[in-house]
C-alpha cells in the first residue's frame, strides 16, 4: 500500500490521565516515609510489583538501608490507528424504495447487506446522503428527491457512523426537508456535515473522536456542494448549506472550513466535495484545479469526491499537510441507486469504496494508507449490492461471472494505479469512535488536553 507522511503540527494527541498510576505512586511514597522494611518495586509495563519480606528479630529492629529505585525508561504512547471507509452517492430513486418495501415496512439494510462487512468493519464509515428525508413522509424521486425516513436507520444498521449532506439536492424539499434529515441523523446517533439547522450549528464542524489504547484524536468532516440545481438557499438562512463556485474553481470556502476545523481542535480533516460534471470518468480541468488548490493549502488530509455517479481516479496529489501529498478520490460513483445502462451510462451501475488507514503517533508525521474496493448494485435483482471482487468468479444475482468481471474492470480502469485494490474487508483498529455533537461545548471538550 502507498504511504504518505502528513505533518503533525496541527495535531495534539491526548493521553488519558491514569488514576491507578497516581495511586500506586502515593502508596510507594507512604511506605518509604513510614519506614516500612519491605518496599514494593514497580515493574515497568504495569505488571504487579513484588514485595520483599521484612527481616525481623525478637529483640533487635533492623534499620532499613535507604533504597534507590531506578526510574524506568518512559515507554512511548501507542499511536492511534484507525480505518476509514467512505462510500459514494446514496440516491434512493423510487425503484430503489420499492425494492426496500415489504409487507413489514421499508428497510434498505437488506439491499446493502452485501457490502456491510466493509462499512461495519471500518472504525469510521462515512456515507454521502445526497437526498433529504421527506418532511411530510411522502417520498419522491427524480428530479425533486426526498427519501423515506427509513433510509437513516438502515444506514446505521450497516455500520455507517455519519454522512456528508451537502449536495445539489440538499434543498429539494426546502428547509423543512433539510431540517428533518438532520433531526433523523442526530436521533440515530450519526454525524452530519454540510448542512445545518441553525447558524450556531453551521459554525461548528462535525467531529469524530477516535480513541486508541493510550490517546485520542479528533477527525473532522467538512462537506460542500457546487450548487443546488438552481434552487435558492432557504430564505434568511444562507448558512444552511455549504456551497462554493465550481465554475471558478474557487476552493477557498472549503479551505477556510478546513482551517476552521483545525482551530476547533481537529487532528485530521476529511473534505467531502460534491462536484462537478456527471457521467464523466476523467475529472474536468476545473475539478482538478479545485482539488489541487485544496491540496496546496495543507489543511486537508483526504479529499472525498461525489456527484459524478461514475467512479473517478484515486490519486496522491502534490501538497497536503506535510507537503508530501493528499490522497484524492475525485469521485466514488454511486453507492446505492437505480442508475445503470438502462438510464445513463454503464459505469453508473458500479462504484468504489475509499479505504484509508491512519496511523497517528504521539509525536511525528501521520501515515495514511489508501486503497479502493469495487462495488456494484444489481438493479435487476431488487437493487442488491455486492463487492465485485467477491463475485468475479461465479457472479451473483442476475449477473454472471462475465458481467461481474466487466463491471470490476471498469472500476479498476477508472480508479487507476496510484493506490491498490483492497479485497478483504477492513477490521477495526481503534478502541472506539464517537460522533461528537455539533455544539461549541462538545468541540471544546474534545479539544481539551485533559480529555480522556
Amino acid at each position: 500500500m502507498s504511504t504518505m507522511a502528513l505533518r503533525a503540527t496541527h495535531r495534539t494527541v491526548r493521553a488519558p490521565w491514569t488514576v491507578a498510576a497516581a495511586f500506586a505512586a502515593g502508596v510507594l511514597a507512604a511506605l518509604v516515609a513510614g519506614g516500612a522494611v519491605g518496599v514494593a518495586t514497580a515493574v515497568p509495563g504495569g505488571s504487579s510489583p513484588a514485595t520483599q519480606p521484612a527481616a525481623a528479630s525478637a529483640t533487635v529492629t533492623a534499620t532499613p538501608t535507604p533504597t534507590q529505585t531506578a526510574t524506568p525508561e518512559p515507554t512511548p504512547d501507542q499511536p492511534v490507528t484507525f480505518t476509514l471507509v467512505a462510500g459514494g452517492d446514496v440516491l434512493p430513486h423510487s425503484p430503489v424504495v420499492r425494492s426496500a418495501t415489504t409487507d413489514a415496512g421499508i428497510d434498505f439494510a437488506p439491499l446493502m447487506e452485501g457490502v456491510s462487512a466493509w462499512t461495519s468493519g471500518a472504525d469510521l464509515a462515512l456515507c454521502h446522503l445526497e437526498t433529504p428525508v421527506a418532511p411530510d413522509g411522502v417520498a419522491s424521486g427524480y428530479p425533486v428527491f426526498a427519501a423515506p425516513e427509513e433510509i437513516v436507520p438502515s444506514l446505521t444498521t450497516v455500520g455507517f457512523d455519519g454522512c456528508s449532506t451537502a449536495s445539489n439536492h440538499s434543498v429539494d424539499r426546502g428547509f423543512a426537508g433539510l431540517e428533518v434529515t438532520l433531526d433523523d441523523l442526530e436521533a440515530a446517533g450519526l454525524g452530519f456535515a454540510g448542512t445545518a439547522r441553525t447558524e450556531d450549528e453551521a459554525a461548528v464542524t462535525q467531529m469524530y473522536e477516535v480513541r486508541g489504547v493510550d490517546a485520542a484524536v479528533t477527525v473532522a468532516n467538512v462537506s460542500y456542494t457546487y450548487g443546488l440545481n438552481g434552487l435558492p438557499k432557504p430564505e434568511g438562512k444562507p448558512w444552511s448549506v455549504n456551497t462554493f463556485d465550481a465554475n471558478a474553481a474557487d476552493a477557498q470556502p472549503i479551505i477556510d472550513a478546513a482551517a476552521r476545523a483545525r482551530e476547533q481542535g481537529a487532528d485530521i480533516v476529511l473534505a467531502s466535495v460534491h462536484c462537478c460534471v456527471e457521467y464523466r470518468t476523467e475529472p474536468t480541468e476545473a475539478q482538478r484545479a479545485l482539488a489541487q488548490a485544496i491540496a496546496d493549502s495543507g489543511e486537508v488530509d483526504v479529499y472525498i469526491g461525489h456527484h459524478a455517479h461514475v467512479p473517478q481516479p484515486l490519486e496522491l496529489l502534490n501538497g497536503g499537510p506535510s507537503g508530501e501529498g493528499m490522497w484524492t478520490a475525485f469521485g466514488l460513483g454511486n453507492f446505492l441507486s437505480n442508475q445503470g445502462t438502462q438510464c445513463c451510462v454503464a459505469d453508473t451501475n458500479a462504484g468504489a469504496l475509499l479505504n484509508a488507514t491512519f496511523t497517528v503517533p504521539a509525536d511525528g508525521p501521520v501515515e495514511v494508507d489508501a486503497s479502493w474496493t469495487a462495488i456494484t448494485v444489481d438493479r435487476l435483482d431488487g437493487h442488491r449490492m455486492y463487492v465485485l471482487s467477491d463475485i468475479v468468479d461465479d457472479g451473483a444475482g442476475t449477473m454472471d461471472a462475465a458481467e461481474a468481471r466487466a463491471r470490476h474492470a471498469r472500476v479498476a480502469a477508472a480508479l487507476g494505479e496510484s493506490a491498490p485494490e483492497l479485497t478483504d474487508a477492513p477490521e477495526p483498529l481503534a478502541v472506539s469512535v464517537e460522533p461528537l455533537a455539533r455544539t461549541a461545548d462538545a468541540v471544546a471538550a474534545s479539544a481539551s488536553p485533559t480529555a480522556s
